[in-house]
């Protein structure tokens, strides 16, 4: 091929009609969110703290949704960005375009909310991953227990966060307790570590 054949053909393929190129959102198509609802950080912290910071590090955007947002210090050590539940939760229900891959809720929230209940199906309904920690018995969901074992790098940065709250850090365990529902859930199986 000639020089200048060369040069022709590049110069078309820069030139195409604007119908010929896809026209996908990256915001929709590449962005994987964790969205987590609790009534206070620290309970955030203590229960998936980890989870949520290796999300982070895997480039998903982390948003956690509290009443109490005292402590939200602690909550961005882990890389997450905090938010009122009461003003949030009724903007991501009616925001078409958020692409929620995973929804975390606190058990006993959810158990006194009814909207983080409806949203929670919601999503749940749409193919989301929806995970929960505390006690789930008597919400009567079917879920299953699973242990989230967490990087080196997660439990260093959540004795962080706790020390930010100053909670006791010494201790971090190398898994939280994450429960899994709806069309997530596993078999029934004991706690795996």
């Amino acid at each position: 091929m000639s020089p200048q054949t060369h040069s022709t053909i590049k110069r078309e393929a820069r030139t195409l009609p604007a119908m010929a190129r896809p026209r996908a959102r990256v915001s929709t198509v590449l962005r994987h969110e964790m969205t987590v609802i609790a009534a206070d950080v620290a309970d955030v912290v203590a229960s998936a703290g980890g989870w949520l910071y290796d999300r982070r590090m895997a480039g998903w955007c982390v948003n956690v949704m509290v009443s109490d947002r005292d402590g939200g210090r602690a909550l961005e050590i882990l890389g997450a960005e905090v938010f009122d539940l009461d003003g949030n939760l009724d903007a991501v229900i009616r925001d078409p375009e958020r692409a929620h891959a995973t929804v975390v809720v606190a058990a006993h929230v959810y158990a006194r909310d009814g909207r983080v209940r409806q949203f929670v199906s919601d999503f749940g309904r749409g193919g989301a991953e929806v995970a929960l920690w505390g006690e789930a018995e008597p919400l009567g969901l079917d879920v299953s227990a699973a242990g989230y074992r967490m990087s080196a790098a997660a439990r260093a940065f959540k004795a962080q966060a706790l020390l930010a709250l100053g909670l006791p850090n010494d201790a971090v365990a190398p898994t939280e307790a994450v429960l899994h529902c709806g069309v997530t859930a596993l078999p029934p199986v004991a706690l795996r570590s």
